[in-house]
């Protein structure tokens, strides 16, 4: 198991988020990065990239975050991929919905592009303690 996260599959609809997320992680990060458009270019493109960790868009057309986590943790080598929902609907029923499915974290949108980063690596060193102590 890798000691800091490295790889990130991101998805989101959104071209600018997208554009202002990507710079963030591979710029400021430092992240291998797979950007996807959709949960469809994720479900394709997801296995043969190998992720640490997976940061999902929640509202896509087509097919959503939880339906695209729920694809992804079926596909075998991902199933205990972290994942880490961003969403503008952040509502604690909301949130707490996203974690009972099985994410490892959600962060609201609008986030800060400059923290982003750090925060995603937290979040991921946190899943992998949990999933050690299991």
């Amino acid at each position: 198991m890798a000691t800091s996260l490295k790889r990130i599959t991101y998805v989101e609809d959104e071209p600018d988020i997208r554009s202002l997320t990507e710079f963030a992680l591979t710029k400021l990060g430092g992240f291998s990065l797979d950007v996807c458009g959709s949960g469809p270019e994720a479900i394709e493109r997801t296995p043969d990239f190998h992720p640490d960790l997976i940061v999902l868009d929640v509202m896509m057309p087509g097919m959503d975050g939880i339906e695209t986590f729920n694809r992804l943790h079926s596909i075998p080598g991902l199933a205990d991929t972290p994942v880490v929902f961003m969403t503008a609907r952040a509502m604690k029923h909301e949130t707490d919905r996203y974690r009972a499915c099985g994410a490892a974290d959600v962060i609201e949108k609008p986030f800060d592009p400059l923290s982003l980063p750090d925060r995603l690596e937290a979040i991921w060193q946190q899943a992998n303690a949990t999933r050690q102590a299991a």
